[in-house]
């Protein structure tokens, strides 16, 4: 629900009148408002999140609005908040300090950094590992629906149309986390999912489903002149849903979707759509006992080692084939690893060392990767050159396609080596990242840093010795930077080159020319290391 707007600016500070303003284009998501160290929130949002995370729900004072709502949570703790929100359903809009508070005038200045919705998540504790987390869009004309679904955390991306009786039966199967939908058709179609259909439904502007803007928002994502590559040309409606969710996807990762390479078509001629009580009663992939998934079809098959294997039986199981080419084929692959026990074993041992590349990829493609996960990817990767070399050592006609389809990711192994350091700090401002001999300048700069903390050690052993003060020692804060402290009780052997800087109760604080000099090549080493 969107912020109480005050009548006057003069009713509200400027810091209120900021949030506000910021609030105001978020108004249906909940404002995780920085300020300081923690995450505010304020109006409807702060009733909504003290209910939701059970915090106290308390209130502010701002300028006359004297009763103002309020519910916040320390900044650190955002990750174990952040997925209680979006399981509970919510979208959640994350607003950081954009200016360092030293340099602001007035108001620190804020804004939006990153929306997280319950089908754009792509944080590790927001996924099931084992199942996709889909951001479907759901556009209508007469009796078709065109349906796309994305898993951003992944880079998939299908389109498909389907008859519009169907339609529930379909996303019955997908299980979206988020339906996208055109505001024309919002409360026709949120109806019919009533009690049907799970997932938060989000309704958003019509012109973004039209059917030319969202042609043009595919062929320019994937630089390409038309769709006739993907085979999604005769699929009109189909297009303008891939479009929508393309378009609400780039809006929440400020354009970082290059994982998203594809764009895959479902032919409703090649898969068969199975409707709610055929599902339940064959338990695919949910018990008629429960919502667990033990003794279920999928739960019996599934042996496989990586999450990505583990995705991709359950779009098989949930997509079960029409061709008969196509059906065959698969079982020709599988009778192959079946009869190949020693290649099967050497698949085997290769994978189960192999983390979530998908995952980690669509981490590091929308820019919220940790350095952690850089080397994560390395070491998954380390592992593709044994199974290229299995499949090549014992070439099989029915596997040849996995052969030729696995890349040569050895200098990106070898990239990562000698860049990564092989512990690195989980947070990119951490600093210490980069390995020493990868970039000459930060070395030297490490060097100077380095030297420059031995050097002013170096100095106060020197002058203590020069000026015959014992307890003399160099100190440093961030007001005056690197300082000499001398005590009351040597204050007569102080040489006339010591400026003083301070007077403290029984101490005084001074600087001299070398000590400074010194202190600018350190502390510029230091920055110009942070920036880097």
């Amino acid at each position: 629900m969107s912020a109480k707007p005050a009548k006057k600016k003069s009713d509200v500070t400027p810091l209120m009148e900021q949030y506000l303003a910021i609030k105001s284009k978020y108004p249906d998501l909940i404002l995780l408002y920085r300020m300081g160290d923690f995450y505010e929130t304020f109006y409807e949002d702060a009733k909504i999140i003290s209910r939701v995370l059970g915090i106290a729900l308390t209130k502010r004072a701002h300028g006359k609005s004297a009763d103002v709502p309020l519910a916040g949570f320390p900044y650190h703790a955002l990750d174990n908040y952040l997925p209680k929100l979006i399981e509970a359903g919510r979208r959640v809009a994350v607003c950081e300090q954009v200016e360092d508070p030293k340099h602001a005038k007035t108001v620190v200045k804020r804004e939006v950094v990153e929306i997280v919705t319950p089908g754009t998540a792509i944080s590790e504790k927001l996924l099931d590992h084992k199942s996709n987390n889909y951001l479907a869009a759901v556009n209508l004309q007469k009796d078709r629906a065109g349906v796309a679904y994305a898993d951003l955390s992944t880079g998939e991306f299908y389109l498909c149309e389907v008859a519009l009786e169907n339609l529930i039966s379909y996303l019955q199967e997908i299980e979206p986390r988020e339906i996208l939908l055109p505001e024309n058709l919002y409360e026709q179609i949120r109806q019919s999912f009533q009690g049907k259909v799970g997932g938060v439904v989000t309704k958003i502007d019509n012109w973004i489903f039209s059917e030319r803007y969202s042609y043009e928002m595919l062929v320019g994502h994937f630089k390409t002149p038309n769709l006739k590559g993907f085979g999604a040309e005769e699929f009109p409606l189909g297009i303008s849903s891939a479009g929508a969710i393309l378009h609400y996807g780039k809006e929440n990762f400020q354009d970082n979707l290059e994982h998203i390479q594809a764009l895959s078509v479902i032919s409703p001629e090649a898969f068969m759509i199975l409707d709610a009580s055929t599902r339940r009663n064959l338990e695919i992939t949910h018990s008629l006992l429960g919502q667990g998934k033990e003794g279920t079809l999928l739960n019996v098959l599934d042996d496989t080692l990586t999450p990505m294997g583990a995705r991709l039986l359950k779009h098989y199981l949930t997509h079960p084939l029409k061709s008969l080419p196509d059906i065959l084929a698969r079982q020709e692959r599988v009778k192959a690893f079946f009869e190949q026990r020693k290649l099967r074993q050497k698949i085997r041992s290769a994978l189960e060392n192999i983390s979530d590349l998908e995952r980690l990829l669509g981490r590091i493609s929308t820019g919220r990767a940790y350095p952690r996960d850089l080397v994560s990817l390395k070491n998954a990767l380390t592992h593709i050159q044994p199974i290229r070399l299995a499949l090549l050592e014992e070439p099989i006609p029915e596997l040849q396609h996995y052969h030729e389809n696995l890349e040569n990711v050895e200098p990106l192994v070898e990239l990562i080596e000698q860049a990564i350091v092989a512990n690195p700090p989980q947070q990119l401002t951490d600093g210490g990242i980069i390995a020493p001999g990868y970039h000459r300048e930060l070395d030297e700069l490490r060097e100077i840093s380095s030297e420059g903390k031995n050097w002013i050690v170096a100095l106060q052993e020197k002058e203590r010795e020069k000026t015959g003060i014992p307890s003399l020692k160099i100190g440093y804060n961030r007001v005056f930077g690197y300082y000499f402290e001398v005590t009351k009780v040597h204050q007569s052997k102080v040489p006339d080159y010591f400026i003083r800087k301070q007077t403290l109760v029984n101490a005084e604080r001074y600087i001299t020319p070398e000590l400074k000099e010194y202190e600018e090549k350190v502390l510029g080493a230091e920055e110009r290391i942070a920036t880097l």
